[in-house]
Formats: C-alpha cells, structure tokens, sequence
C-alpha cells in the first residue's frame, strides 16, 4: 500500500512540474542582459522582442528598446548570449511586431520577401549584414497587434518550408485571449505553430479580474479545444505595472485557482511571461515555477 501510495505521489511530482516558462525580453535597458536572462534558470524559451518594422518591402528593422543599435551595426554583441541561451537548452526566438512599430504584409510576394529575409538574417540562411552575427535563431513568434491580418498565413507557411533545410525551425505565437484573434486566427488555422502563448492580460472579457477564474476559464477552453498547436501556454504579466489594463494574477492565487483549471488541458505548455523587466522585479516566475 505504501509503494502504491509513493509512486502515486512521485506520479504527480514529475507531472505538476511539466509545465515550462517563456518569457520576452528586448523592451527595457535595465531588464539585464540576454545572457543573464537565460542563466537565471527560469526559462525554456525566450523571445527577443522586436522586429517592428516590416511591410510594402521597407527593410526591416529591430527595435530592442536600447539593448543596441541595429542601424550602427552594434546587435552582434548578442551573438555570444544567444549561443550560451543554447548552449543551455534555452530555446531563443525572434519576435515580430508588438504594440508599437510599423508592419503589415501588403501581398503574398511582400510575405514570401519577409520569409526569405528573416531565413537569411536570423536563421539558417547567409546574409552580409545578419544582426546577431553568426547566431542562429530556433525560430520565429508572431506577436501581430496591429494592421491587417492578411498574409501571415503565407509568411507562416513560407517559413515553415525551411524546416527541410536542416534545423528545426519553430513557429511561436502570441495572441490576445479574446477568441478568435483578429489578427492570427488566419495564420493559427494552418496549424503549423508549435507553441501558441495566449496573452490573458490586457483584454477585458477574457482576463483573470475581480477575483473571479471564470472569463479566463471559459477563453482557455476555446484556445484549447479550437488551435491544433499541440502546446498551448498561459501568459501572465508578471506584475500590476506589466498590465495597465488588467489581467494580474498574484502568485498564490495563480497557483491554487488559475493552475489547476488550465492544467486539466492535454495542451497545456507552461507559462508566458511579459517581460523579463517586470519579472526581474516581482519574481513572479521564481514564485511559481515549481508549481507550473
């Protein structure tokens, strides 16, 4: 009876830890470096945060919020930090759009050139002026907030093609818990994107608010039951200051009212973060990591 019990315990030990941690960083100067993030422990993905300049075949360009100058060629001083995120198991992203920026794809051609730039100066491709140096990226995360939704369905399919040409390359995205997304819902039918990190923040009707789990419950349903990604996480503002708008979760209440309704998902993944500056600190992610 008492070896039943203990594997029974050790059986939900190994399963209560299964969830992982994805996090961005790029928006904040004092968030530390991109190597220290990864050192920290915390995380298992990390999305650099962001090109926001892309469309009508401008040519794109990064904003990191100061983190480096892209324009005087001075972001390969992340090549070291992401070989040593890798190094760690630490998968790093790009991420596309964001709040602020420029960026739409204005045709199927304008997707496929975005496709076949970002393969060439970010992934496993060869260009002479690659931001990040030598680095390869693990892939990319569409963090499409603004414009129209056309086309980033073309781009996903484009990139999802290169997966043939060696290295994996994985498809991310970060919609608004409203269901469906105004602007990814088209891209997220194509079922090619590995993870998909719902922003449960922000969003009246669908936030943890007042105490209640009920409007987050009801939309992570919808997630769950309508995206074939097979990897659906749930992201959080790591603090009141990350989230003007509402959705902060505190950390005891995440864990014992919002974790264990998502959890009962198949397609539960883990955790989004937004960012690593508010994460810093709150320590919202050292709070709860043994619980996700």
């Amino acid at each position: 009876m008492i070896s039943h019990l203990l594997l029974l315990l050790l059986a939900l030990a190994a399963t209560s830890h299964a969830g992982s941690i994805a996090v961005y960083w790029g928006q904040n100067t004092a968030e530390g470096t991109l190597a220290d993030t990864c050192a920290s422990g915390l995380y298992s993905y990390v999305n650099i945060a962001f090109l926001n300049n892309f469309s009508n075949g401008q040519n794109p360009s990064l904003n990191l919020a100061g983190h480096c100058d892209p324009t005087a060629g001075t972001c390969t001083s992340l090549t070291s930090d992401i070989q040593s995120c890798q190094s760690q198991g630490v998968k790093v992203l790009l991420s596309l759009g964001g709040v602020s920026g420029t960026y739409s794809l204005s045709s199927a051609a304008d997707a496929q050139s975005l496709a076949t730039y970002l393969w060439d100066n970010f992934l496993g491709g060869s260009s002479s002026s690659r931001p990040f140096g030598s680095a390869v990226l693990d892939g990319i995360d569409f963090d499409i907030e603004q414009g129209s939704a056309d086309n980033y369905d073309v781009l996903a399919k484009a990139l999802s093609q290169f997966r043939s040409q060696g290295k994996k390359v994985y498809l991310t995205a970060a919609p608004q818990c409203v269901y469906p997304d105004q602007h990814l819902d088209t891209a997220l039918q194509t079922g090619l994107f590995d993870y998909v990190w719902v922003q449960f923040y922000n969003n009246a009707g669908c936030d943890y608010s007042s105490g209640s789990v009920d409007n987050l419950s009801s939309a992570w349903s919808q997630w769950t039951s309508g995206v074939t990604a097979t990897n659906i996480f749930l992201g959080v503002p790591a603090s009141t200051a990350a989230a003007p708008s509402g959705g902060y979760i505190p950390p005891d209440v995440f864990i014992s009212q919002v974790l264990p309704v998502v959890k009962d998902s198949s397609k539960y993944g883990g955790i989004m973060v937004w960012n690593r500056y508010y994460d810093e600190q709150s320590n919202y992610s050292a709070t709860v990591k043994n619980s996700v």
